[in-house]
């Protein structure tokens, strides 16, 4: 490729706040895929990851779209999505990433990804990276005026008021915040120099056991459980922001509920599942996103309560890991069941998907 930004190209990132800035500012969804820096020269085309990996083998229909659609020539970032009726769906999308590419080539047609643009980069021989953000969305709208899906632009607005309710309605179609990005803003690949706000949420979960720390003899994460209305407990992700020091304070914490005996555990027979289908649901199985980590477990009597700060859910787990926020000495296990998780009021994706006006 012979462009005027070379390859690889670190994104530029957001930092996480509390409020929503205000000032000025262009507001976005925050769109919940794989961070994606799309390079064009012509009939070559790369997909560049947030971590700087290739993407390109895994989503030939968006290489195909990228050359129908993009100018000849231009560097955009952007993320790439996959959405199941009116609603992204994020575990489908990490499936697209697979190893065999009779499986890429099935799933490329059976559950096509999206690629939304929010950024333009370069076109041309041009390099826009020293340009103010404003003047690069301008750009981005006019270069990619008239594009089909799957390639879209995001939408985008200067209004506070707006991204308020985008961050309320926008959950409900599978989003998970607001990005607020300053108008002067030149772009400083892999640097935290916008700003986003994501929904947080609370929730009791039982904990049911703990993996080691990969320094040594101290607790790594929580591994958490909700009960399901026919009983049983799930596994729903795990707490792992932790300090040093509480790593082992943990150890002493849990100790009393440590057991060998696995006989009667709720998750009894998920030690025993080794390369099934259905392994990487459970707390101690590797999957292909594990990097070939060791995430053996200890369990625990299933008695202990504590209260985690989550943001979204993905299908019945959390879609992140979780934050410690406490002990809950006065719930009951019985008690931590799905009913207690708000459910985010349905939005009609389209909207979202509808780009510049």
């Amino acid at each position: 490729m012979d462009l005027p930004i070379s390859r690889p190209l670190a994104p530029m990132l957001a930092k996480a706040v509390k409020t929503l800035p205000d000032g000025d500012m262009l507001y976005e969804p925050k769109w919940d895929g794989f961070r994606c820096v799309v390079f064009r020269d012509g009939d070559e085309v790369e997909l560049s990851s947030r971590g700087e990996r290739p993407l390109t083998r895994y989503f030939p229909e968006l290489v195909d779209a990228v050359r129908r659609e993009l100018p000849e020539r231009c560097v955009i970032d952007g993320e790439i999505v996959l959405r199941q009726g009116q609603v992204l769906d994020f575990e489908a999308l990490q499936q697209r990433i697979h190893p065999a590419a009779s499986r890429i080539t099935l799933l490329a047609e059976r559950t096509p990804a999206s690629f939304i643009g929010f950024d333009l980069l370069a076109v041309g021989d041009e390099s826009l990276l020293g340009l103010p953000f404003g003047e690069r969305r301008a750009r981005l709208v006019a270069e990619l005026a008239g594009v089909r899906p799957p390639i879209h632009v995001t939408i985008a607005t200067d209004a506070h008021a707006t991204a308020l309710r985008w961050f309320d309605e926008f959950e409900g179609a599978g989003l998970d915040g607001v990005i607020a990005k300053p108008r002067a803003l030149p772009y400083q690949p892999d640097k935290r120099v916008m700003f986003k706000v994501k929904h947080e949420r609370t929730a009791d979960c039982v904990v049911a056991g703990f993996r080691w720390h990969k320094s040594g003899p101290i607790v790594g994460s929580l591994l958490l459980g909700l009960y399901d209305d026919g009983g049983a407990l799930q596994h729903v992700g795990v707490a792992a922001s932790f300090t040093m020091k509480r790593r082992a304070e943990l150890l002493d914490e849990l100790a009393p509920y440590r057991t060998d005996d696995l006989a009667g555990h709720p998750w009894e027979g998920w030690a025993q599942q080794d390369g099934s289908a259905a392994a990487d649901r459970m707390p101690g199985a590797v999957s292909r996103w594990s990097g070939g980590k060791n995430l053996a477990w200890v369990p625990l009597r299933p008695e202990l309560v504590c209260e985690v700060a989550y943001d979204a859910m993905e299908g019945r787990r959390f879609r992140h890991t979780a934050r410690f926020r406490r002990w809950r000495t006065d719930r009951t296990p019985g008690s931590c069941g799905y009913g207690q998780l708000e459910v985010p009021v349905a939005y009609d994706l389209d909207e979202v998907f509808a780009g510049p006006s």
